[in-house]
C-alpha cells in the first residue's frame, strides 16, 4: 500500500469526521434545499463557485456580486458603517477588544489582534481551549464547533460587532450564484428560497450596549433552543445543561439577527466554502497572522480539515512559532495546538503540498493550504471580495501551483525549536513593548491585560527550562511600574474606558509611587503601590499630588471616550493576579535583574545570577557619546550594573530638577550633569537612597546626565531617572 494511501486511509478514518454537518433545525424558517449529501461528509454542501479550485476568477479584485442596495432589504443582518481598510476614522481611532486609541492598524490588523489575544484556558475535556472575548466585556469559553465552523464563527462574530461588510459566495443545486453575508441569504433575484428576512423577523438590541450590565443581558428564548444542523450534538453543556449552540449566540450578540445568521453560515458552508477562491485567497508562508485559516484537502470534492491560526512569535523571518486551534467532529471546543502539533499540518502534503493524492491529483490544485478571508468592497455599486491593496505581495494565485506547493518546504524551514534564550528574550519584548504603551496611556487596561499574558508565558517558559518559580521570576523580570499598573477587571473598571490618558499622567503616578516606596524603605517596611485606578469615585490621590508638586494643569480628567456600562462604580475591581503580592514575594529584595538568558538548574536552590545590564531596555549608554535621548519632562525605569555607567541627554526648557531613586543599601548611586562641553554644571552625591540635582539656576540648552556608583557592589541595582 502506498504510502499517501495509508495516510489517507488513516486520516480518512479520523479526519472525514472532523467537519460534517446537514441541515439545521428549520426553526420558523424552514428547511433550505441545497444539493445531495456528499456521502464523505455527511453533510448537503452548498457547491464552492464555478472553477473555483482549479483557480478561475481567483483575482485580487475579485468579481462583482449583489447591489450594495441590498444592504437595506428586510433579509439585511446587520449595518455597514466601517471597511476593512479604514485606519483614521472616529470609531477606528477608538481602543478595542486588543488594541489601543490611535493604533493605526486597520480592522483586518485588529481581526489578527483579537484572535492573537484570547488566553489560552481548560477545555471541558482534557485538552487546552480559548476563551472567547467580546467587546461587550463578556467573556466564554471557547463555544463546541466543527472545525470550518470555527473559522467562519470568529470572522461573522467580528465583522458584525464593528459594523464590517462580510459574505461568502456559493452556487445552489441549480448552478445560480448566491451569497450569505451581511444583506441576509440572497441571489441575484431575491432572498433565498425560504431563508429569514432577518432585519424583519428577529430584534437588535444594540441599544442596550451602555445599559446591558445594569439592566440585564436581552435574551431571545427561540434562538436559545436552536441547534446547528448535522447529526452531531451541538451542546455547549459548560454554559448550562443542555444548552446548544443557539444559546451561545444569544450570549454574545445583543443582535439577535446574527446569532439566527450564524446557525445558517455554520450549518450550510464549509471548508469547500472556505477552499473556494471566491471567499479566501492564498499567502505566501512568511506572511502567517492570527486568523488566517490553514485548510487540508485531500481529494477534488469533499470535506476537509480546517485549522484557524491563533498565536504567531516571529524571530526573524527565519524561524517562527504558531499556534493553531480547531474544532472537530463530534463537535468540540477548539483545541489549541503549540507549534510542535501545529508544524505537521503545516508540513503536510494535504495542505496544498507539492505530491499527490491517490487518483492522480495534485495537492496543489485541490485548494489546501494557507487562506486568508477576502475583504468585500464596493465597485461600481455592487459589493465584490477583495485582496486588500496591502496583501497584494503576499497573494499567490489558485494557478500558481508551483508557489503554492513550495509554502510546505518554507513551513518546514521557519517552524523550527527556536533557542530558549531567543525565547525568553521575546517575551520580555512583548513585556516592554506593553509597558512602553503604558507609559503613554496609562489607563489602558488592553495593555495592561497583554502584559501580564506575557508574564504569564514567561512563567510557564521559565518553569519548564530553568525551574524557576513565578516569585522568582517576578524578582527578576518585574519593576515598579507593573504593579501601578495592575491588570483590572475590564467589565468591572471605569479606567478601562479611559482612553485621553497622557504620560505626563503616567509621569506623575510613578513619581507618587516612587517617592512612597523611597518613604517606606527609610522606614524599613514594605508598602504597596498605589495601583492607578478609579477608587472612591474617582483619582484623587494622584490628582491631589499632580497639583502639591505643580503640576495639576497637566492631570487630565477621566472621561467616557468609549462605551461605559461601568461608568457609575465606585471602585474598579483587579483582576486576579497570578503573580504573588508585592509585599508577600518571599523572593523580593533577595534575587536582583539578571540577563534574559540566565537560568537555573532544575531541583536547585536559587542561586544570585550574575549581574548584567541586558535587562536594561536603554542600554547601551555607557558614554557620554552614547547618552539616550530623552524628551523631558519625563520617568523611566532603568538598571546600574557593576563596571557601568548609564548616560543621558535632554533639552533643558521647562524642567527644573533631576531627581534619581534607589535603594542605597543596595549601593550608592551618584549623579552628574554636564553641559554640551561635557563641563560638570551640578551634581548629586550624599548616601541617601535619592540624588535630587537642582537645575534652576541653569540657562536653557542641551544637557546630559551621568549615573554611577560611588564603590562597586558586585549587584545590578534598579532606579527611577525623573527630569521634571
Amino acid at each position: 500500500m502506498k504510502w499517501t494511501q495509508i495516510m489517507l486511509a488513516l486520516t480518512v478514518g479520523f479526519g472525514l469526521s472532523a467537519c460534517a454537518t446537514s441541515a439545521p433545525d428549520p426553526g420558523d424558517d424552514g428547511y433550505l434545499s441545497v444539493g445531495p449529501e456528499d456521502p464523505a461528509a455527511g453533510k448537503s454542501f452548498f457547491e464552492p463557485t464555478d472553477g473555483a479550485t482549479e483557480g478561475k476568477f481567483d483575482a485580487i479584485e475579485g468579481k462583482p456580486g449583489l447591489p450594495v442596495s441590498v444592504d437595506d432589504s428586510s433579509t439585511a443582518v446587520w449595518d455597514v458603517r466601517n471597511r476593512w481598510t479604514d485606519t483614521d476614522t472616529g470609531e477606528a481611532r477608538k481602543a478595542g477588544m486588543a488594541w489601543g486609541e490611535d493604533s493605526g492598524l486597520d480592522w483586518n490588523q485588529k481581526y489578527a489582534a483579537w484572535i492573537d489575544s484570547m488566553k489560552r484556558i481548560e477545555s471541558v475535556t482534557y485538552f487546552d481551549t480559548y476563551e472567547f472575548t467580546t467587546p461587550f466585556g463578556k467573556t466564554l469559553p471557547a463555544p463546541a464547533l466543527e472545525c470550518a465552523e470555527t473559522s467562519i464563527f470568529f470572522r461573522v462574530a467580528f465583522a458584525s460587532w464593528y459594523g464590517l461588510p462580510f459574505f461568502m459566495e456559493a452556487k445552489d443545486s441549480g448552478g445560480n450564484r448566491l451569497y450569505l453575508g451581511h444583506f441576509g441569504f440572497r441571489t441575484a433575484t431575491g432572498r433565498f428560497q425560504r431563508s429569514a428576512n432577518f432585519k424583519k423577523n428577529y430584534a437588535d438590541h444594540r441599544h442596550l450596549v451602555d445599559t446591558w450590565q445594569t439592566e440585564g443581558w436581552p435574551q431571545d428564548p427561540k434562538l436559545r433552543g436552536r441547534k446547528l444542523g448535522g447529526s452531531q450534538d451541538d451542546g455547549q453543556d459548560f454554559l448550562f445543561e443542555g444548552a446548544h449552540a443557539g444559546a451561545y449566540f444569544d450570549e454574545i450578540f445583543l443582535n439577535k439577527r446574527v446569532g439566527y445568521f450564524m446557525i445558517y453560515a455554520l450549518s450550510y458552508f464549509g471548508s469547500m466554502n472556505l477552499a473556494d477562491s471566491r471567499n479566501t485567497y492564498n499567502i505566501t508562508a512568511r506572511a502567517v497572522l492570527p486568523g488566517d485559516t490553514l485548510l487540508e484537502r485531500w481529494k477534488r470534492r469533499g470535506i476537509g480539515h480546517t485549522l484557524v491560526v491563533k498565536n504567531v512569535t516571529r524571530y526573524g523571518d527565519d524561524a517562527f512559532e504558531v499556534d493553531l486551534v480547531s474544532g472537530s467532529m463530534p463537535r468540540r471546543q477548539g483545541k489549541w495546538d503549540e507549534t510542535a502539533a501545529s508544524r505537521r499540518y503545516f508540513t503536510n502534503q494535504m495542505s496544498g503540498g507539492p505530491g499527490s493524492n491517490d487518483e492522480g491529483d495534485l495537492y496543489a490544485k485541490l485548494g489546501g493550504g494557507l487562506k486568508r478571508w477576502r475583504v468585500p468592497q464596493v465597485v461600481n455599486g455592487r459589493w465584490a471580495n477583495m485582496v486588500p491593496e496591502s496583501d497584494a505581495e503576499v497573494f499567490i494565485s489558485s494557478r500558481d501551483y508551483e508557489t503554492l506547493a513550495d509554502r510546505i518546504a518554507v513551513f518546514e524551514e521557519i517552524l523550527r525549536e527556536v533557542p530558549p534564550e531567543e525565547k525568553r528574550a521575546v517575551l520580555l519584548a512583548q513585556i516592554e513593548d506593553q509597558r512602553n504603551h503604558l507609559r503613554q496611556y496609562p489607563a489602558s487596561c488592553s495593555a495592561r491585560i497583554r502584559r501580564e499574558e506575557a508574564f504569564d508565558e514567561l512563567y510557564t517558559f521559565e518553569s519548564i527550562q530553568t525551574g524557576a518559580s513565578k516569585d522568582l521570576v517576578d524578582a527578576r523580570h518585574r519593576l515598579l511600574e507593573d504593579y501601578v499598573f495592575a491588570e483590572l477587571a475590564y467589565e468591572k473598571s471605569k479606567t478601562c474606558c479611559w482612553n485621553s490618558t497622557t504620560a505626563a499622567m503616567y509621569e506623575m503616578v510613578m513619581a507618587y509611587n516612587t517617592e512612597a516606596q523611597a518613604a517606606a524603605e527609610a522606614a524599613q517596611e514594605c508598602r504597596a503601590p498605589v495601583v492607578f485606578m478609579n477608587t472612591n469615585g474617582g483619582y484623587s490621590i494622584f490628582a491631589e499630588y499632580a497639583d502639591a508638586i505643580g503640576r495639576g494643569s497637566e492631570w487630565v480628567a477621566w472621561s467616557e471616550d468609549e462605551s461605559c456600562p461601568q461608568r457609575d462604580v465606585q471602585n474598579d475591581t483587579e483582576a486576579t493576579h497570578r503573580r504573588t503580592a508585592y509585599c508577600e514575594n518571599p523572593e523580593r529584595g533577595r534575587v536582583e535583574s539578571s540577563s534574559p538568558d540566565a537560568s537555573m538548574p532544575m531541583d536547585s536552590e536559587p542561586v544570585e545570577p550574575a549581574p548584567t545590564t541586558a535587562e536594561d531596555a536603554y542600554e547601551p549608554n555607557d558614554s557620554a557619546d552614547a547618552a539616550i535621548d530623552l524628551t523631558a519632562p519625563v520617568s523611566i525605569s532603568a538598571r546600574l550594573c557593576p563596571g557601568d555607567e548609564d548616560w543621558f541627554s535632554f533639552e533643558l526648557v521647562d524642567v527644573t530638577t533631576v531627581h534619581v531613586v534607589f535603594a542605597a543599601a543596595e549601593g550608592d548611586i551618584d549623579v552628574v550633569v554636564t553641559d554640551e562641553q561635557g563641563t560638570e554644571v551640578a551634581a548629586g552625591e550624599t548616601s541617601a537612597d535619592d540624588e535630587e540635582v537642582d537645575l534652576s539656576a541653569l540657562a536653557r540648552g542641551r544637557y546630559s546626565v551621568q549615573l554611577y556608583h560611588y564603590e562597586d557592589t558586585g549587584v545590578c541595582q534598579a532606579y527611577e531617572l525623573s527630569i521634571h
